[in-house]
């Protein structure tokens, strides 16, 4: 009687503890809105449906996050003087963010990133055409002077390293350009590969990259004529080539090639153009299972899905959705069931459910969130 009173007793236990642990299971995701200079967070349901918690104050122009590997930290740049880079603590019951710390930054950054490991942030400057890794403790903080700062072409719109934590890419919009690094993890110095820069066909604007899970390869945005190329990585050298090409605008769109939305060349640069057909793309991001890729562009607020074929790296156009006004940044959970897109000039973000057949993207539900919202970042504690 007392082993199967035991027994019981142990199940129960165990039932217990498996009920707690869903119960403290929860999706957080953080919105910045630049003009209101705060952070947005809400609690992302299995449903898709988004509770608004607190906002937690940053600073004006606050735009770029990242979350750390472990998940305990919550990294927001803001591109107003004084750079700064906002750590904050995330808790995983409430998704609560608590300020931890400020650090300065070396220039205005669009793009900012960590390496694998956590122990070292990346940023990348538009305007500054430089890139800069500053070391981060154990406890989240960032160190206050950078460890280099490194010039690079013209308009450095992003820095990520790939997921070997060896090699780091820096696409150079103005210049048409990736530029090529190795990187040390133990000293977190960034050394140019050779040769140092991959060279993307010319007025196409690359922008953002992402890298698939299995490392071979790299999906390269250019903002100028929404396409994204395919770029097969070699995980012992770290060097790109180029496998395949495909647009990402749909097909009966009026929208043409654009050009850099700051002037450049100085004084002898031209005189502001009209933009309002444009082809402007802004982010990517991938499945987690690979197997689709989505693209935002701005002028057309439109979201765009790729079918994305994992033995050689080629993308296939599969649908266009209109989204939030001018939408910047989104994200997709990482259960990859649903995708949260932000606008710009939209005081609202949506929430659209991932079709896992077919990539299609089905509206949900708009929340309201702050002005300027342009990032999306999201933590998923099981």
């Amino acid at each position: 009687m007392n082993r199967l009173a035991a027994l019981i007793g142990g199940i129960v236990v165990a039932v217990l503890a498996s009920m707690a642990g869903t119960a403290h299971a929860a999706t957080f995701v953080y919105v910045s809105n630049a003009d209101d200079g705060d952070i947005g967070m809400y609690r992302l349901l299995d449903s898709g449906e988004l509770q608004p918690g607190a906002r937690a104050k940053a600073a004006t122009v606050v735009m770029p996050m990242a979350v750390s590997p472990d998940r305990r930290f919550l990294y927001a740049a803001s591109r107003s003087k004084p750079f700064s880079v906002h750590v904050y603590t995330i808790d995983r019951n409430s998704g609560a963010l608590t300020l931890l710390a400020s650090s300065p930054l070396a220039e205005s950054f669009p793009y900012i990133s960590l390496d694998r490991t956590g122990r070292f942030l990346f940023g990348a400057s538009y305007g500054g055409n430089v890139v800069s890794v500053n070391a981060v403790g154990s406890d989240g903080r960032v160190s206050a002077e950078p460890l280099q700062v490194i010039p690079v072409g013209r308009n450095a719109h992003s820095i990520r390293v790939d997921e070997s934590n060896k090699f780091v890419f820096v696409p150079s919009l103005g210049s048409d350009a990736v530029f090529q690094f190795t990187f040390d993890a133990k000293t977190g110095k960034l050394a140019s590969n050779t040769p140092a820069v991959y060279l993307a066909k010319e007025v196409t604007g690359p922008r953002h990259f992402v890298t698939s899970g299995d490392n071979r390869f790299v999906y390269l945005l250019s903002e100028m004529v929404g396409t994204v190329t395919t770029l097969a990585l070699d995980g012992t050298t770290g060097l790109l080539t180029p496998v395949s090409t495909v647009s990402g605008i749909a097909p009966d769109s009026k929208l043409g090639p654009g050009m850099p939305r700051v002037a450049i060349g100085g004084p002898n640069a031209p005189a502001p153009r009209n933009t309002d057909n444009d082809i402007w793309a802004a982010d990517l991001h991938l499945t987690p299972n690979g197997k689709f890729l989505y693209v935002s562009e701005r002028t057309g607020d439109t979201l765009n899905a790729f079918g994305v074929d994992g033995a050689n790296g080629k993308l296939t156009y599969l649908s266009s959705a209109r989204t939030e006004r001018q939408p910047r940044g989104f994200a997709i959970d990482p259960k990859g069931r649903f995708l949260i897109a932000t606008g710009e000039k939209s005081e609202t973000i949506s929430v659209y459910a991932i079709d896992q057949a077919s990539g299609a993207l089905k509206f949900l539900n708009k929340y309201p969130t702050g002005k300027g919202a342009n990032w999306v970042e999201m933590v998923s504690f099981d």
